[in-house]
């Protein structure tokens, strides 16, 4: 047992260890503003060790950051219960942590917790038994014993507990017990947490085309340096990104350095990880809410030891504990679902700049479509830019063509023009896939009384509810909540004169099937499928040509590759161009190039056609002629007059409370109390009621604070509303480069 120091040893220089005794200064995950003392446990603890420690009556969670402050009676100072049985969190995570919470102005219990999300932390490592799916199918075949084979099989090979087996598939844990005597389920004793499987870097790889191969030694270049870059690797739609950046990886591999690539949508995991596995001869860990808790603790575990080389995962993977953290890929990095817009407010994209530049890693982002941010920072020579200016092998970039809908008649339950049908009628003739493309989930956006001109909206939002027609239910999509459709307006009572208004992705297939009533019908939607490998399967089998006609959301643009697919049809081009959303252009340019890429990914040529009521618009030019540097172009120059992101800085305040009168006053009080931010030149614009003013039922207000590109915004903000009081049941948020306005 060490010899307990003297209670003013916290005030000595730190070191990475803290004998027993010793002041540490411990974050725990709880919102309490500060760090607090403990005394070190018996055996001494490391600086990072992450520790269980008491709070009153509770023990929490928390990590060792610093030594102590010593400014409280180190007599009635308590000791640290234990040191968990994990590594410790590295310097350059627990930097990282602080950096990004002082961008994004979040608390550090807040960032702790994100970087503590695994379950069974402090459990032993004692050895258990898991369940995996076995080699037989039972002779007799009930619906409980289904589900468990159903829930083994969308898991693929992952592991379970039998708990977790039980609640994924809603038996209880006899039915698991009584398949495994049959066989039907292998129940295996094993350690915890085993390492990955090895990948194997130096597997042959496909064969790159000269630019490519050139792309690749350049990314390569940079790994080897060992030093911080980020590179924008831009390349159209089936210009090979995925083999030029898993060049990279290889090379990161090679050098005994971990390596992360993040994807935007999780039903893109299941073909990104069998490309993996045929590259490197073994899969890669993953990290998102489609693996089991088991995996997930396994995968933490993991890459903090060095037994993950490579993660596969969602935006939070990116505060995972890597050991020795060498590459992070970003593909489609334009994608909005890096944007974390609940909980702590940050962008993925951003982030990973951060964490690349502490650790000394390279950064790729890539896309067909890059970010105007990341397109900037290429111009002004921030980051550097790889270019993939043609599709692999035979494959040509589709032909691109507006319908212009103002000289079409349609019914008015009709959305598909003529044109546009015939086209399709000849894909489907010839034995090849057409898809046609509207970014609306469900049915119908707006179900209106035609009696009495209702609107059926959410009870706890102001939003109206989208009909799910194949559900037979209404669903907000802004808060989740949904209830059955009524058969009288909810208004005035009158018997069947409820409609539809407008399309959703289900009515356009209920066209199609009228219209192609011999065609095979697929729709892809987010929101029809109950579980990942029921979506996964689909993708399977529209790719191996199940389907003639697929019908779809933006789930569709995220990088899939359907080689019968020749035909794009794109039902309402003008649908992102409505609304004041800066990057209204943008999101559509972007969105429309991706879908309009999924045509033509083999030998045949693909024809794109846009059914657009604004043929000359600038963003539908632009998206025809295929003129991306002059979009961006002219896109960058309005901003930069507008001294908007990524020329100017923004960020936006968001007040909520169940009293709207509340969230109003401290919003006109902020709005009078500007001074912090007129120091640094900055502009204050509202209050407003947000464009849903209300969302699960408590009132939402907006200020926007709008600051030159160098002015030190964070550090105004922290001043400015701190001259303000919270009343307890009003909250704050302050939203850093918001990305939607809401």
């Amino acid at each position: 047992m060490s010899e307990k120091p003297s209670h003013d040893s916290a005030n000595e220089a730190q070191t990475d260890f803290f004998h027993e005794g010793q002041l540490v200064g411990v974050w725990t995950t709880q919102p309490l503003g500060r760090r607090l003392d403990y005394k070190a446990p018996e055996g001494g603890c490391w600086l990072g060790a992450f520790v269980e420690v008491p709070l009153g009556p509770r023990k929490v969670l928390g990590v060792v950051w610093s030594a102590g402050a010593g400014d409280y009676d180190y007599a009635k100072t308590r000791s640290v219960i234990r040191s968990l049985d994990v590594a410790p969190m590295r310097s350059e995570l627990r930097e990282f942590l602080e950096k990004a919470g002082a961008y994004t102005l979040t608390d550090m219990e807040s960032m702790l917790r994100l970087g503590v999300r695994a379950p069974g932390l402090g459990d032993p490592p004692s050895m258990r038994k898991i369940y995996r799916k076995g080699d037989t199918e039972p002779d007799r075949m009930t619906e409980p014993r289904g589900r468990v084979l159903d829930a083994l099989q969308e898991y693929g090979d992952l592991s379970f507990t039998l708990k977790e087996l039980s609640e994924a598939a809603g038996v209880t844990s006899s039915v698991v017990k009584g398949l495994v005597k049959l066989r039907a389920v292998h129940e295996e004793d094993t350690p915890r947490d085993l390492p990955f499987p090895r990948l194997d870097a130096d597997m042959p790889s496909k064969a790159l085309a000269p630019d490519q191969a050139e792309a690749a030694e350049l990314l390569c270049a940079g790994i080897k340096s060992g030093e911080y870059g980020t590179t924008l690797l831009r390349g159209v739609t089936g210009s090979g990104k995925t083999e030029v950046y898993l060049e990279a990886v290889a090379e990161c591999l090679r050098k005994g350095r971990q390596a992360l690539v993040l994807l935007p949508e999780i039903a893109l995991t299941a073909e990104f990880l069998t490309r993996v596995q045929e590259r490197f001869g073994a899969k890669p860990a993953e990290w998102h809410s489609g693996v089991t808790m088991t995996e997930r603790r396994r995968t933490w575990k993991m890459v903090a030891q060095g037994g993950a080389q490579l993660v596969v995962g969602a935006r939070s993977a990116l505060f995972l504990p890597f050991r020795d953290l060498g590459l992070i890929v970003v593909d489609e990095e334009h994608d909005t679902s890096y944007k974390q817009e609940d909980g702590v407010l940050y962008n993925a994209r951003d982030m990973t700049v951060l964490r690349a530049s502490i650790c000394n890693a390279q950064v790729i982002l890539a896309s067909a479509t890059p970010s105007l941010e990341s397109w900037a920072n290429a111009e002004a020579g921030k980051y550097t830019r790889i270019d993939l200016t043609s599709r692999f092998g035979d494959a040509v970039m589709p032909d691109m063509r507006a319908i212009d809908m103002r000289g079409v008649k349609l019914a008015g339950n009709r959305w598909i023009s003529p044109l546009l049908k015939a086209e399709v009628d000849a894909r489907v003739a010839s034995g090849e896939q057409a898809l046609l493309f509207i970014n609306r989930r469900g049915y119908a956006p707006v179900t209106i009384c035609r009696a009495c001109g209702h609107q059926i909206g959410c009870d706890h939002c102001d939003a109206r509810m989208v009909e799910h027609r194949f559900q037979k239910r209404l669903v907000c999509h802004q808060c989740g909540e949904s209830k059955a459709m009524p058969e009288a307006c909810p208004s005035c009572e009158a018997q069947d004169r409820l409609a539809a208004v407008g399309p959703g992705v289900e009515r356009l297939a209920e066209e199609a099937a009228e219209l192609f009533p011999d065609a095979r019908i697929a729709t892809l939607s987010s929101d029809m499928y109950g579980s990942a490998r029921a979506l996964k399967a689909e993708i399977l089998g529209i790719a191996e040509g199940a389907v003639d006609i697929i019908i779809g959301t933006q789930l569709v643009a995220k990088g899939h590759n359907f080689p019968l697919l020749t035909l794009v049809g794109v039902i309402d081009a003008d649908l992102g161009l409505q609304g004041s959303d800066l990057r209204a252009a943008e999101r559509t340019f972007q969105l429309m190039r991706q879908v309009a890429g999924r045509a033509g990914r083999s030998s045949k040529r693909g024809t794109a056609l846009m059914q657009t009521y604004q043929p000359d618009h600038p963003v539908i030019r632009a998206i025809l002629a295929g003129d991306e540097n002059g979009f961006w172009t002219a896109e960058a120059a309005e901003r930069r007059a507008a001294t908007v992101p990524p020329y100017g800085r923004m960020a936006g305040i968001i007040l909520s409370s169940p009293d709207v009168q509340d969230v109003f006053d401290l919003g006109a009080a902020l709005a009078r109390l500007d001074g912090p931010l007129r120091q640094i030149g900055a502009q204050v614009f509202g209050p407003a009621p947000a464009p849903i003013a209300r969302v699960r039922g408590r009132h939402r207000v907006r200020l926007l604070v709008k600051a030159d590109k160098n002015a030190p915004l964070q550090r105004a903000l922290k001043a400015w509303v701190k001259q303000v009081k919270v009343p307890t049941h009003v909250r704050l948020s302050i939203d850093i480069d918001p990305q939607s306005f809401y």
